[in-house]
């Protein structure tokens, strides 16, 4: 599928502030960037730097109210969704680089919830079936409604409030699957279909060799997403990161699919 992804975000800076943004379209396997612009207004130095996971960032200073658009065609061919069966790894058996993604992290603390994921999903039956239970239990339990939560609401207290928005249902499922063993990792990215448009956080499994997206929110359809980072969770993905406080002025996302028809 082809997508077309915008994002408008103006700022005020009150003074010099380094910013960090994660906003580009990730270079991952499962997607193309066909045709990408950043632009600043007003202009500003940039440094972009791309890491070996294909996400990347840009580094700046701004000190005035500042406007940042990025735009993305992007071509996510035929993405593979979540087999119906999968296996889940014994831990000897998995990559390095997913070793990270069993452990807690500041929003996701699934040390905690080993004694209920156990009993609650353990007896599912096979990886894909227990992270299938875990999606299904959050859909039945937890309620997607804004301002229940905030910037620093872990799983923890979606799990008592039984209510949130897209980045703390996929906190949850997020820590519901490492207190299971299976690796899980945040995912911010474009989504189309998500009303009202907005990034969107998303989640990834490593089940059967290979990594799988899922969407907790069941808002956006798999082959509707583009990738922007990957990270333990929300903290890693930040979409704006500054050393002092700003103000945001206005704020527009918006993902629509680019009419192949000839």
């Amino acid at each position: 599928m082809k997508l077309t992804a915008s994002a408008k975000l103006v700022y005020n800076f009150t003074g010099p502030t380094e910013v960090i943004g994660l906003i580009q379209a990730s270079h991952s396997g499962d997607q193309t960037i066909l045709s990408e612009e950043l632009i600043l207004s007003p202009d500003a130095a940039l440094v972009e730097d791309e890491d070996v996971r294909g996400d990347r960032r840009f580094r700046t200073c701004l000190s005035t109210e500042t406007s940042i658009v990025y735009t993305a065609t992007v071509d996510n061919g035929m993405r593979s969704l979540l087999p119906r069966s999968g296996r889940q790894h014994l831990w000897n058996e998995l990559p390095p680089e997913a070793l990270a993604y069993l452990l807690p992290s500041r929003f996701c603390p699934s040390d905690s919830f080993q004694r209920f994921a156990q009993r609650e999903f353990g007896s599912a039956g096979d990886g894909v079936s227990r992270v299938m239970s875990i999606l299904e239990w959050i859909a039945a339990e937890v309620d997607y409604v804004a301002g229940v939560s905030t910037p620093e609401s872990s799983a923890a207290h979606t799990f008592t409030v039984r209510a949130g928005v897209c980045r703390d249902f996929t906190h949850l499922g997020i820590t519901f699957c490492r207190a299971l063993s299976i690796p899980a990792r945040a995912v911010s990215a474009y989504s189309l279909d998500v009303q009202p448009p907005d990034f969107h956080a998303v989640m990834e499994v490593y089940l059967e060799n290979a990594w799988w997206l899922v969407d907790p929110t069941r808002l956006a359809p798999i082959e509707g997403i583009i990738r922007i980072a990957h990270g333990r969770d929300a903290a890693d993905t930040a979409f704006l990161t500054t050393d002092k406080a700003c103000t945001v002025v206005s704020q527009t996302v918006q993902v629509s699919r680019v009419d192949t028809a000839s």
